[in-house]
């Protein structure tokens, strides 16, 4: 029982001296990207009517920060809009493994969305599948930066992911 208890014991120091040697991981230049989505941030747009309501205005205010490490932007947003308020948290990172940006919603009404989203020049597109009635839909999410401080957005869904519905469009502001 001796010798067991001295070898999980060096086994123990070797395991915790080659843990203090590893260097920590540091963000990529993928994750620095998302940097511009940090700040606090005016969303205005217009639901379209049709399957997911009648349509009207959409307000939402957002705050991102980076957390601890710089891996992952964490968002606290505040939502109104014809069809009811709301809050919501997501978190924005990149997955080396899988090559993509990635989202990761919450809200209050009880819903979850998972993206996977690229970028290309000054144009952000996020992938979704999506549940709308029982029904598989696919959705995307286009933000077009337009300068440091605005982007255009649009959210369209599709039942086959080739003919495109716009749901919302908008505007975001950065706050000072």
């Amino acid at each position: 029982m001796k010798t067991l208890a001295k070898v999980s014991a060096v086994w123990l120091v070797l395991v915790a001296t080659a843990v203090a040697q590893m260097e920590m991981p540091k963000p990529g230049p993928e994750h620095k990207k998302l940097d511009i989505f940090a700040g606090s941030w005016t969303l205005e747009g217009d639901m379209k009517p049709g399957p997911m309501g009648p349509g009207g205005k959409m307000t939402e205010s957002e705050k991102c920060e980076w957390m601890e490490g710089g891996f992952y932007l964490v968002c606290h947003s505040d939502f109104k809009s014809s069809m009811g308020n709301g809050s919501g948290i997501s978190v924005m990172g990149y997955s080396a493994d899988e090559k993509s940006y990635t989202y990761r919603e919450f809200n209050s009404w009880g819903e979850f969305d998972d993206s996977k989203g690229s970028i290309d020049g000054d144009t952000w597109t996020w992938t979704s599948d999506e549940k709308m009635g029982g029904m598989s839909m696919k959705g995307k999410f286009t933000m077009k930066i337009t300068s440091p401080t605005t982007y255009n957005f649009t959210f369209e869904m599709s039942q086959d992911g080739t003919k495109w519905t716009t749901v919302m469009d908008g505007k975001a502001t950065k706050g000072k």
